[in-house]
């Protein structure tokens, strides 16, 4: 083989390896896990159905996984995925002033919670993290004053389907 053949060898070998393939790797999870049950996180905000909607987006989250089957219970299942929130806050960030008033326009909410994700049986989690955390921002106009706990809700709904996202994805991508 010429010297110039076997550079364009070496040279395709090289190019078919570059590229981005992230796609299905990393995956951390035992492949006999085919049941996770995902129990009613405990709430130590007192913040009324927020167990609730963090528990359901995490269940879902899991669900478009499509590798496993997902329960809201203990029992009869591979792994568990327990979870604690630890807080929730609502601070404002933006704010606009008319005459003597000022009003808060923007708000940022984060939650925070303690979640374990183990297999059934065994002592050492398969993942942890005791302050896991992510955050979202609102918008209130003045005009709409009256929905704050509206717009306070749908913050919530978002911010409970991006904090199951990204725990899934933290659980289960080696990353």
């Amino acid at each position: 083989m010429s010297r110039a053949a076997a550079l364009v060898v070496v040279l395709a070998v090289l190019l078919a390896g570059c590229g981005y393939s992230l796609e299905g790797r990393g995956i951390t999870t035992d492949p006999s896990i085919k049941r996770i049950g995902v129990p009613l996180f405990k709430d130590d905000t007192g913040k009324y159905d927020l167990d609730a909607l963090v528990t359901e987006a995490v269940v879902s989250e899991l669900l478009k996984r499509g590798r496993f089957t997902v329960v809201k219970e203990r029992t009869g299942v591979d792994a568990i995925v327990d979870g604690e929130i630890l807080s929730f806050d609502v601070v404002p960030i933006n704010f606009t002033s008319s005459g003597d008033v000022t009003s808060a326009t923007r708000y940022a909410i984060t939650l925070s919670a303690d979640v374990t994700y183990r297999k059934v049986g065994q002592r050492e989690p398969i993942w942890s993290n005791e302050r896991y955390s992510h955050r979202d921002e609102y918008d209130l106009d003045d005009a709409a004053s009256q929905n704050f706990f509206d717009r306070e809700q749908q913050s919530m709904e978002r911010l409970a389907e991006s904090f199951a996202r990204g725990l899934v994805a933290a659980m289960l991508e080696a990353f």
